[in-house]
């Protein structure tokens, strides 16, 4: 089963460079934001996890925050 992974990170976070590299590296498609440039998108991750910081990983609806690797590979199932 395909699950929607939206993922909001800025350009200069090293965790959300992390989050990115690490779904990248087990073949896990993604919708990245740039919070820091799509307001919109910084609205809905705002709206969602209740946080300003970045990562945020929405996982069908399943929001983390920060690169917490066991909470998101329980997520995906992996």
């Amino acid at each position: 089963m395909v699950k929607s992974i939206k993922v909001y990170t800025t350009p200069t976070c090293p965790w959300c460079i992390r989050v990115k590299n690490f779904l990248r590296d087990n073949k896990i498609n993604f919708q990245n934001f740039d919070v820091s440039s799509d307001q919109s998108a910084a609205d809905e991750m705002v709206k969602k996890s209740g946080q300003m910081g970045v990562p945020v990983i929405d996982i069908d609806g399943q929001i983390i925050v920060g690169f917490d690797q066991e909470r998101i590979k329980l997520a995906l199932g992996l």
